[in-house]
């Protein structure tokens, strides 16, 4: 595959005009690009880990020592993304990064609101390189105290989103995000702030309520940086929405069922291209309604291993889904990021070598959590667990029919239970046997280790970087 130069980018801070995103002069401005997940804020089917980034780190701390453990992670964050993943990001002609951050890179639990300013390490690093590339870069905190989420991405090792909960940790992350819009207020390179990703509020009217606060502290500090807002529900709701707050994007994310294992295989029907822009006008109706861009925040199929028997069938149907949502995103005019840049074979525009150190090592353990479903992105269907399981949700189903109603909405009992049993419980006792793989790693091998995850060393998903390359520069 050929790549092309990107032009040189000049940038100047956006700001929001009507429904457009524009620069200095006027210009429309639309963002296409990734999000950086995994890096800043791991998550465990980018990686192979289990359960959530804390339990992992902690694992990990407990088997190397407090010199190995700083040294392995600070070689992971070094080669994840460096200078030649940013040549070839821009290369695709895509504009945009969005990087995700948990909040531990800056605040200790058991020392609230001190600034770890060790957190701008890497943060400055990557952004400084997407500004030589000409990429903007757009802020995401994606894991807050308490969770704004019940899920594994938001590092909530519960089923319980206790941001929502708790006024002081809503305080901490307004505390935070003054404290980083302080630092980066002068960025112009910054395309602007996710506060929250995929927020997850029961009650729905807490979330505007939040975005009202923390609108007003980070424009006392940042005058100039656009907020780019999720809905809730996982940035798909918009009904406890009734007004826009200035130079603000409304993000959705747009995940298409279709693009996974126990979704329905998508064969390029009228129906189902219907139903991808029906699921589209849905999300965006508050947008549309107010007449502000929108922006697609998260998105994208996962992919079949090359192992799989059926692998190009899969992948190219998936490959077309994700050039039928791009086909719809032109016509609306709306940026988008797809998730994920980087991983072990998922869904990254690259990823790890499978002949390569990490999967060589780690491959046994992957192996394992798919067998039992530890994750919930890397689901692999099994008549073994169904048939365990299958049981428990049948009984919950009949004795207390209101499960199927919890929230969130589109989870079912089976979601419930698989995320309490087997994401929870279960992949927390799995942390130390894979931390165990690192065991007796010296410093050069645990080099190697995270050097697996470098641009020379990773593999190009050709397929969906061709699709991207060609959308990337339409408008």
């Amino acid at each position: 595959m050929r790549f092309s130069k990107m032009t040189e980018t000049k940038f100047s801070f956006l700001k929001v005009d009507g429904e457009k995103i524009v620069d200095e002069n006027g210009n429309n401005v639309i963002l296409k690009g990734a999000g950086l997940g995994g890096w800043m804020n791991m998550e465990n089917f980018i990686t192979g880990y289990p359960g959530h980034e804390h339990q992992h780190r902690e694992a990990m701390l407990a088997v190397l020592g407090q010199e190995k453990y700083e040294y392995f992670f600070d070689q992971f964050l070094t080669h994840f993304f460096n200078d030649a993943d940013a040549a070839f990001f821009a290369s695709l002609g895509l504009n945009c990064l969005r990087i995700p951050f948990n909040y531990h890179h800056f605040e200790d639990d058991m020392n609230p609101r001190v600034l770890k300013t060790s957190g701008f390490k890497h943060l400055d690093r990557v952004v400084d390189l997407c500004e030589k590339h000409g990429i903007w870069t757009v802020l995401d905190l994606h894991a807050v105290p308490g969770g704004q989420n019940p899920d594994w991405h938001s590092d909530n090792p519960t089923n319980a989103a206790l941001f929502w909960e708790y006024k002081d940790f809503q305080d901490r992350v307004v505390w935070l995000w003054e404290e980083l819009a302080e630092h980066y207020k002068d960025r112009k390179c910054i395309a602007g702030y996710n506060p929250l990703n995929e927020p997850a509020d029961p009650k729905h009217v807490r979330l505007p309520k939040f975005y009202d606060r923390i609108e007003k502290a980070i424009r006392k500090v940042d005058a100039n940086h656009i907020l780019w807002l999720d809905g809730n529900t996982f940035a798909m709701d918009f009904k406890a929405f009734d007004s826009v707050l200035p130079n603000t994007v409304y993000a959705i994310h747009d995940y298409s069922l279709m693009g996974f294992p126990t979704g329905s295989p998508y064969t390029s029907t009228p129906s189902q291209d219907q139903k991808l822009e029906s699921q589209l006008l849905r999300k965006t109706e508050f947008m549309r309604k107010h007449k502000v861009p929108i922006w697609n925040g998260e998105f994208g199929p996962v992919y079949a291993p090359p192992s799989s028997p059926d692998a190009d069938t899969v992948n190219t149907q998936r490959y077309n889904l994700l050039g039928a949502q791009l086909r719809i995103y032109e016509k609306y005019n709306i940026g988008w990021s797809i998730w994920t840049y980087k991983d072990i074979g998922m869904q990254g525009m690259v990823y790890a070598d499978p002949k390569g150190k990490w999967m060589k090592t780690l491959q046994p353990f992957i192996e394992k959590k798919k067998k039992v479903q530890a994750d919930a992105w890397g689901y692999w269907p099994s008549d073994e667990v169904d048939g365990i399981f299958g049981p428990l949700i049948e009984w919950i189903s009949k004795n207390a029919p209101e499960a199927a109603q919890k929230y969130p909405d589109h989870w079912d009992v089976k979601r419930h239970v698989s995320r309490l049993l087997k994401e929870c419980f279960l992949s927390e006792t799995l942390s130390a046997e894979f931390a165990r793989y690192f065991e007796g790693m010296g410093m050069e091998e645990l080099g190697d280790m995270a050097k697996s995850f470098a641009f020379e060393r990773v593999v190009q998903r050709e397929g969906l970087n061709q699709i991207l390359l060609e959308h990337a520069s339409l408008v």
